[in-house]
């Protein structure tokens, strides 16, 4: 049974009836992303959910003790964190139930998530069972890739992605993040591909590009 996660939330307006879950990247928290909901500047009442993910060591940064989603095993790919991967889908897959206990439906939810975050949002929105309203992937690649054809749900085949990154991330190369769109353009996802002259960050063209869109499928 996966522990329920410690949460953050902001409200754009009295009783909302749509959501974002919006994870963190490595060692970061649920705060990192607090100071984007003011600049979206969205005219809709949305609540905002920013998990805090568990502590864990992670094998890349010599063991330490932080923040992740799952562990990294390798940098550039390579081995993955298969167990890591799935215990954070499944709590991610408990918030979204949670939020339907609050009036909100799985199809008025958006999956976010920056770096690890993304790579999480990615592997549960396409494998959900309930048909989610989109998946906003940023700075980040597809996780698990090879299990995807076999294990995604057709409740989700033509979810609408947001998938942007920065020309210059020393951290996650642009060139694997365009492979996963490549690959989930090749299942038929209808993947919004942006590129931006930055590096493993956000920027304010980026943000506005991430408004239009919310308030496109939401």
């Amino acid at each position: 049974m996966t522990q329920a996660l410690e949460t953050i939330e902001i409200e754009t307006g009295e009783k909302p009836d749509a959501a974002v879950i919006w994870l963190h990247g490595l060692g970061a928290d649920g705060h990192d992303f607090e100071p984007v909901v003011p600049e979206l500047q969205l005219r809709m009442a949305v609540r905002f959910v920013f998990p805090h993910a568990p502590i864990r060591p992670v094998t890349l940064n010599q063991g330490m003790r932080m923040r992740a989603w799952y562990d990294i095993l390798q940098l550039g790919g390579g081995r993955e964190d298969e167990a890591g991967i799935r215990a954070s889908q499944k709590s991610v897959e408990d918030l979204v139930a949670r939020e339907g206990t609050r009036g909100i439906a799985p199809r008025r939810i958006v999956l976010a998530g920056f770096s690890q975050g993304g790579a999480i949002v990615l592997q549960t929105a396409l494998r959900y069972r309930d048909r989610l309203a989109g998946v906003l992937a940023l700075s980040t690649y597809l996780p698990l890739a090879p299990t995807l054809a076999e294990e995604r749900n057709p409740a989700n085949h033509d979810l609408p992605i947001f998938m942007a990154h920065g020309t210059h991330d020393p951290m996650i190369p642009v060139d694997r993040a365009r492979a996963s769109h490549d690959a989930l353009a090749a299942l038929g996802y209808p993947v919004q591909w942006r590129e931006y002259r930055m590096q493993h960050s956000v920027c304010p063209e980026e943000i506005t590009d991430i408004a239009a869109w919310l308030t496109q499928v939401l």
